[in-house]
């Protein structure tokens, strides 16, 4: 009897082993899957993965937003109109949270920055679902290159085509397509 008891806790150890791991793979799964859902700009996806809000942070900006999936939603729209590409440079599990490092570009950061932007990340869970997006660090970014560029089309936008103003801050789908005709006016201005 002893023998069926010992046998039955090891195989119930051995399950619940199983379990814990499985569970610290989802979460680099979860990740991973909300940085396809975000090239492909896949509202649906995303939806499934984040909590009713997210918190995004940028730790050295000392900046930080609250979306409700909704308003997270109207940005997502935004973000897709630029054409996005999220590449996933490194990912892994930490405790209870994801790292990652993340690139991306889309035609907004080609024109300000004229290169991939890459940031270290930290993706926090609230059980299977993510709460809070924190960038700790941007790793390749040219703050002086970005600035430039955008004070730059912002001056000749402000002085030539006045109906476009604010199309640098509206973070909605007119406000998208408002800046890429933006960027489209400015560079065919140099040409």
């Amino acid at each position: 009897m002893s023998r069926i008891i010992i046998i039955l806790s090891l195989i119930i150890i051995g399950f619940n082993s199983c379990k814990f791991y499985e569970k610290e793979i989802d979460k680099v799964e979860i990740a991973k899957k909300y940085y396809r859902a975000l090239d492909h700009s896949d509202k649906t996806e995303i939806r499934l993965l984040l909590t009713d809000s997210l918190v995004t942070k940028e730790t050295e900006y000392d900046y930080e937003q609250i979306f409700s999936l909704q308003e997270y939603m109207e940005w997502l729209k935004w973000d897709s109109v630029f054409d996005p590409t999220y590449d996933i440079l490194q990912i892994e599990q930490e405790g209870e949270i994801v790292k990652a490092k993340i690139s991306k570009i889309d035609q907004r950061i080609s024109f300000l920055h004229e290169e991939p932007i890459v940031t270290n990340q930290v993706i926090r869970f609230d059980n299977d679902k993510i709460i809070s997006i924190e960038t700790v660090e941007y790793v390749i970014f040219n703050n002086s290159t970005f600035i430039e560029n955008r004070d730059g089309i912002v001056r000749w936008i402000d002085k030539n085509y006045p109906e476009l103003n604010g199309f640098i801050h509206d973070q909605t789908e007119t406000g998208g397509l408002k800046y890429l005709k933006a960027i489209e006016l400015y560079r065919s201005k140099k040409n």
